[in-house]
């Protein structure tokens, strides 16, 4: 099966359930292609400037450095994501900053000049639009992570942390092909207690605490 994974590198909640659908990947021989969603840009503020008008913003620069490294491989955009989803989400460390990006590229053997071809190359700005535009105009997206099937369902979700693994990541993978099989069915949602949100704090420290812009999020259409 081969499902679209949107996912934004800033995004803690896509970042735990890019480790779910990575574990998923190999358990059931699925073929996960990456696709880039802006939370930047689906959350902006009316008056500021759009991602691509900024020479780096937090979210837009490590998924153009993403779309320049997916024209070559998608293992390579794999493994980008991967690193700098490990390093804003577990490590603390900030990958739209040259000198952590540069250390992260070297990591997964990316070509050395990736992080400068990728921002002097504006036609990644491109890649990144269509992805995006895509993700709102067809599938409704509002946020991520979503998955879309190949029989032409958008699921936003699963929304899980930590990510289960195991037996647990395979009744996980069972629920959301059914759920994605429902026809209408919109939403299943569990209400956070203040226990589920202590918990999502500490899951979430790493981003917490060395983030330097604030979550803005609007509704679900």
């Amino acid at each position: 099966m081969q499902v679209d994974f949107s996912f934004d590198v800033m995004c803690p909640w896509a970042y735990q359930t890019s480790l779910w659908i990575r574990e998923i990947r190999e358990r059931h021989d699925v073929q996960v292609n990456w696709r880039l969603f802006s939370l930047e840009e689906i959350n902006l503020v009316a008056g500021k400037k759009h991602p691509w008008e900024r020479p780096i913003s937090f979210g837009w620069t490590p998924l153009r450095v993403a779309a320049w490294l997916r024209r070559i491989d998608m293992d390579l955009c794999d493994a980008w994501y991967a690193a700098a989803g490990r390093a804003l989400h577990i490590e603390g460390r900030l990958p739209h900053q040259a000198d952590v990006a540069a250390e992260l590229l070297a990591e997964i053997g990316a070509p050395p000049q990736a992080w400068d071809e990728a921002l002097a190359d504006l036609t990644t700005h491109d890649d990144v639009r269509a992805d995006h535009d895509e993700a709102v105009t067809r599938w409704g997206g509002f946020g991520v992570p979503m998955l879309v099937f190949p029989w032409g369902r958008a699921v936003y979700g699963p929304v899980v942390a930590p990510a289960p693994t195991g037996a647990d990541a395979d009744a996980l993978w069972d629920l959301t092909v059914a759920y994605a099989k429902v026809p209408y069915l919109y939403e299943v949602k569990t209400p956070k207690t203040d226990a589920d949100l202590a918990h999502i704090g500490r899951t979430f420290d790493p981003y917490l605490s060395n983030r330097t812009w604030n979550t803005v999020q609007n509704p679900a259409r």
